[in-house]
């Protein structure tokens, strides 16, 4: 009875459905874009944190302090006060605090400190065994880097690019109550607004289906990779 009211509702809805395509575009643009400017800056911050640790291949307690406080600052800042906390330089980054462009900006600081953490902790899963077999071999830190732990840790780096997708997926919903633009906004405007409950369920399904693909396609790169 449900998927039929759905049906008849899509089948005289036409607008709505051209603002659903263009929304679902919008959230793709916001995710895809933040969390690819987010790996090029949390990759190097996880491996910062993960090399400078205690007993770590280049221990520098300081650094790992400071880094350490940064991003915890960063991932303890509910993302909804950070999406208003930071409007002031959103404006000065892209010029407006609303649409999908300024969701961009919070979108991706709230990613950095997130990726940081997750990619530290698929590094500690790389066994020390190894990178003392490397030093042993005279291998310097760069090549322990590059040929030793990176690619050890790759399953669980991928697993965590997986991860943080699918966080900024429900981070660019909220990013929709403050016109951020994307299917969070279509939902709120369209339909907890106007007590539409057919687009509140079209666009909470939509979104479901968006997690399953980024999950589905995650899953199956770690599989490819992993060897152990």
């Amino acid at each position: 009875m449900l998927l039929d009211s759905v049906f008849s509702w899509w089948a005289g809805n036409e607008r709505m459905i051209g603002l659903l395509v263009e929304a679902l575009g919008q959230t793709f643009t916001m995710v895809f874009a933040s969390g690819f400017i987010g790996f090029i800056f949390g990759i190097p911050l996880g491996v910062i944190l993960h090399l400078s640790k205690e007993s770590g291949l280049l221990e520098n307690r300081s650094v790992n302090k400071s880094v350490g406080i940064v991003v915890n600052i960063g991932r303890s800042v509910p993302f909804i006060i950070l999406l208003v906390a930071i409007i002031p330089f959103t404006r000065f980054m892209v010029g407006s605090s609303i649409g999908t462009a300024a969701a961009i900006v919070p979108l991706t600081i709230a990613a950095i400190p997130f990726i940081a953490r997750l990619v530290e902790g698929a590094l500690l899963e790389v066994p020390s065994g190894l990178v003392e077999a490397a030093q042993a071999m005279g291998a310097k830190p760069r090549q322990i880097i590059s040929k030793v732990l990176l690619p050890e840790a790759l399953p669980g780096i991928i697993n965590a690019v997986t991860i943080t997708l699918v966080t900024l997926v429900g981070y660019s919903a909220m990013a929709g109550t403050v016109g951020g633009g994307g299917l969070g906004d279509v939902g709120i405007r369209y339909g907890y607004q106007r007590f539409d409950g057919t687009v509140m369920l079209i666009t909470v399904v939509i979104l479901v289906i968006f997690v399953q693909i980024i999950q589905s396609v995650g899953d199956h790169l770690v599989k490819r990779v992993d060897h152990r």
